[in-house]
């Protein structure tokens, strides 16, 4: 029997390169004929000699000399305040599942061309350590385009820039942005690879490129570009059934995302005809979906799910669950669809996922850790406690200062005879503006049919008078009869680019082109960039804000204080009364809300919370309400072990 001296031998050993098959120096003939521990019976697979990584041997993935099954979900470290980062990932593990899966999204890491943040809540290194002390392989998905939901799937605004910008190809000028950013991203990721000791086992090359790439080149290019810069893990490629033939690339291994049943059968298939017997894996099984405003809340039902990831497993793939756990689009990050109309996701992205927003288990939770226990063989460890909810008192804004108001302190406007798009505007150190608002002004004359192409949606005043409304269906609104000058502004907000179709290369925001009043362009512009950033409240010092008045004048912002008593605790907050705007608590923006839904509450962590009073800032766009309630549980179709 093993003492306690010889297991820690075989740890400390383990860490090493493993030794030479044969006797050591200096040990006997008989010795050498002793039998052989078999370490992996002693130690976890992340401790044992790292030398062959994960790699295909027939229908099976080896992880080293051992047959692995992989049982991931996906969680985004960029969606999940970097406090849960834990509670969700032991969720996950208490799941019985054995791999994480996370995109990179370049947009937020690179917000200026060159300037990189990976601090807080975009923390990538800190994200995969963690998951390997928790006892979790990781598969990365780095891009550069990612889809995600996410504004212009991940890929940063300021490319447009470029009028002749050609996104997921290998033009040159999106190439060099990529090479760039590559250089930078891998120097991280490279020490946390299998063979380097770290967690990650596998890296995507790009995502989905199959169901709209054209250039024949790209993908190559872009293993090339992993390779170079030190990734020597095993590479794979994702694409839906349609896709798959079109997105496979020489040394790549290609794996299929689906959700139903009765495409099960390309599983085998397709992926059989394709690259003939290798392991087979769904890298994105869609546990529910995600939602856009105006529509249904989207809802899986819990057996489905069970019945199909169990046919999945029993018909020898290996399964990523995406999403594990959704959790949210803070701030202005959600992306759109957009095909015959244009849809923007909301900011929940729940998913209707294993998880809910706020981290709670479902039934799809309580089944699959079931399920994932038997085929595995192993009981996983005990699910977490949930972490707590709170209603609080009801907050009724004190203060208000309308926009037209706010202009007055912001910086001086952009003086331009044409308009300006919001990714070329002269701001933010030459990158233009990625989120939020612009409002352009101009004076005119006399009445008419304004016309222009606004993207996405632009509200149209007369001095303070709102008139209507320009988007992608309303593209002319006529201007009432007006006495000599009068200022026209349009105040169009960018309510999220287009994460995945054909037309990704047009997702300029703003005015676009010339604005004209009877097919007479307007000159003459003033615009104001509202990104509504933290720069952006620091210039509203407290003598800015005024009393609520009996009557407000739209759009504006309110100012009140959320009560919070010794221990800050999750909560949603709850805008019954107010129709379109965003929220910001202490600093941090909690997203849009809108009274056509389906989402009607915001999610609120409450490690985003103080204890006694904290700031709340909303801006309304259209009418606000009296009062901001909270509640315990949100509203988005379902409840906490409720599917």
């Amino acid at each position: 029997m093993l003492n306690l001296v010889s297991v820690l031998f075989l740890v400390a050993a383990s860490a090493c390169p493993s030794p030479a098959v044969g006797p050591s120096p200096g040990s006997s003939a008989e010795e050498s004929h002793l039998p052989r521990l078999n370490w992996s019976t002693l130690l976890p697979l992340w401790l044992q000699p790292r030398r062959l990584g994960l790699r295909t041997k027939g229908p099976n993935f080896m992880l080293e000399d051992s047959t692995v099954q992989i049982f991931g979900g996906s969680i985004h470290y960029f969606r999940v305040p970097k406090e849960y980062w834990r509670d969700r990932l032991l969720k996950m593990k208490a799941c019985g599942l054995n791999t994480l899966t996370t995109y990179v999204p370049w947009n937020l890491h690179e917000p200026e061309r060159g300037k990189f943040d990976f601090s807080g809540n975009l923390d990538l290194e800190a994200f995969i350590q963690l998951a390997a002390k928790i006892g979790l392989w990781v598969i990365l998905r780095p891009g550069p385009y990612i889809c995600s939901e996410i504004d212009l799937g991940g890929l940063p605004s300021w490319l447009l820039q470029d009028p002749n910008m050609k996104l997921r190809t290998t033009y040159h000028g999106f190439t060099k942005a990529v090479d760039l950013y590559f250089d930078h991203l891998m120097s991280r990721v490279v020490p946390l690879q299998y063979k380097h000791g770290g967690p990650i086992i596998a890296v995507q090359v790009e995502n989905e490129y199959g169901s709209y790439g054209k250039d024949h080149a790209y993908m190559p290019y872009i293993k090339k570009a992993l390779e170079d810069r030190g990734i020597i893990e095993m590479l794979l490629t994702s694409d839906n059934k349609d896709g798959l033939q079109k997105g496979v690339v020489n040394g790549v291994l290609a794996t299929i995302n689906l959700q139903s049943q009765q495409e099960l059968k390309a599983l085998s298939s397709v992926l059989l005809s394709i690259q003939g017997i290798q392991p087979k894996m769904v890298m994105e099984y869609w546990t529910g979906w995600f939602d856009s405003w105006g529509g249904p809340h989207n809802i899986l039902d819990s057996s489905e799910v069970l019945q199909t990831v169990s046919a999945i497993i029993k018909a020898g793939s290996s399964i990523n669950l995406y999403m594990f756990h959704g959790g949210t689009n803070f701030g202005f990050i959600n992306g759109a669809m957009h095909f015959n109309d244009y849809k923007a996701d909301v900011t929940s992205y729940d998913y209707d996922a294993v998880l809910t927003e706020a981290g709670d288990y479902t039934a799809k939770y309580t089944k699959l850790r079931d399920l994932f226990g038997t085929f595995s063989g192993i009981p996983p460890p005990p699910p977490p406690e949930l972490t707590l909810k709170m209603t609080y008192e009801p907050m009724r804004p004190s203060f208000y200062i309308s926009l037209w108001d706010v202009l007055l302190y912001l910086d001086d406007p952009i003086e331009s005879e044409i308009p300006i798009n919001m990714e070329n505007l002269p701001v933010n150190n030459g990158n233009g503006q990625a989120f939020g608002y612009v409002l352009y002004e101009t004076t005119i004359f006399s009445s008419g049919i304004l016309s222009g192409h606004v993207c996405d949606r632009g509200q149209v005043f007369l001095n303070r008078i709102f008139i209507g409304f320009l988007d992608y269906k309303t593209t002319k609104i006529t201007i009432p009869l007006t006495q000599g000058y009068t200022t026209l502004r349009i105040l169009v907000e960018n309510r999220g680019r287009v994460n995945y179709g054909n037309n990704i290369d047009a997702q300029r925001k703003g005015l676009i082109g010339n604005l004209y009043l009877d097919n007479i362009p307007l000159k003459k512009f003033r615009i104001y960039s509202l990104d509504m950033t933290k720069r952006f409240f620091d210039r509203l010092d407290m003598d800015k804000w005024n009393f609520v008045p009996k009557e407000p004048t739209y759009p504006a912002f309110f100012l009140g204080a959320l009560s919070v008593g010794i221990y800050p605790s999750d909560t949603f907050l709850k805008l019954e009364g107010w129709t379109k705007g965003v929220v910001f608590v202490n600093d941090h923006n909690l997203g849009r809300y809108w009274n056509i839904g389906p989402q009607k509450t915001l999610y609120l962590p409450g490690v985003w919370l103080d204890k006694g009073l904290n700031k709340v800032i909303i801006f309304e766009e259209t009418m606000a309400g009296s009062v901001v309630q909270s509640t315990e549980t949100p509203y988005l179709g379902r409840n906490q072990y409720v599917n």
